[in-house]
């Protein structure tokens, strides 16, 4: 029986998921020009998912030593199964590579402006707060402003539950078909976003389908019958795909113009 907690989350957010997966800038990128706007904004969530994903390892699984047995083996599976894959993947030609750097060669590859994401890299390996790092960098405000809703509610929150939650609701199975769609027919005459291409294909299929499952799984073990645990879940969802919904508003206002900021 499907737990009432779950039921309920998912109902809450259908609306906000919806938005976001037919959001109108996947009509609106029809050029290469126009997905290296995309790309140059949208390279700082894939960032952040790495790093949301590598507290929640921390937290789910057992990291110390001496190593002792640490919560549920389904929830250990599914964390480590999705770091290995994110942190040292295989690329196009068979390397071992993170997705994160496998977007800034498929952004290379484009032409697309990689200061602002360089620089915050640059300026995060020198030791400098999340704040300073992010000022420095000049990227679009929507973009610092969804990083600092990860940052608050995803690596520096203190409640597994919440970010369980918004890893598998807020973050995960938001591209729609039709923009994979777009991308493999653009691809074919382009080499240039060949890369991109490859990334794109990814993070679709049934390999995609199982992970999810499991992480629906995971929170709904770490939420359990709590309604407290529920309620405050579906409230971090939402403040999530409200960011995500806020920067994708922003890029499209970027395209219409035809203009990237950060260019």
């Amino acid at each position: 029986m499907k737990n009432s907690g779950l039921i309920h989350l998912q109902k809450e957010i259908q609306p906000l998921r919806d938005k976001i997966i037919n959001h109108p800038i996947y009509e609106e990128i029809r050029t290469i020009d126009d997905l290296k706007i995309f790309m140059e904004h949208h390279v700082f969530a894939v960032w952040d998912f790495m790093s949301a994903l590598k507290v929640m390892q921390q937290k789910l699984t057992s990291i110390h030593i001496p190593w002792i047995p640490k919560g549920n083996a389904n929830t250990r599976f599914l964390i480590n199964s999705i770091v290995l894959e994110e942190e040292s993947g295989l690329d196009q030609n068979g390397n071992r590579t993170s997705h994160f750097e496998l977007y800034l060669e498929a952004m290379k590859q484009a032409g697309c402006n990689m200061i602002p994401v360089l620089t915050l890299l640059e300026k995060l390996k020198e030791g400098k707060s999340f704040s300073s790092s992010l000022y420095a960098s000049n990227i679009l405000e929507s973009a610092e402003k969804f990083i600092r809703n990860t940052v608050e509610t995803s690596i520096l929150g203190d409640k597994i539950h919440l970010q369980a939650a918004v890893f598998t609701f807020g973050r995960r199975n938001l591209l729609p078909d039709m923009f994979i769609n777009f991308v493999n027919e653009l691809g074919l005459n382009n080499p240039n976003i060949s890369i991109f291409k490859f990334y794109i294909e990814l993070h679709a299929g049934k390999k995609r389908t199982d992970l999810s499952n499991l992480a629906v799984e995971m929170t709904t073990e770490l939420c359990g019958n709590d309604e407290q645990k529920w309620t405050e879940a579906t409230y971090a969802v939402k403040r999530s795909l409200y960011a995500r919904l806020e920067l994708w508003d922003s890029i499209l206002e970027t395209l219409r113009v035809g203009v990237s900021k950060s260019a």
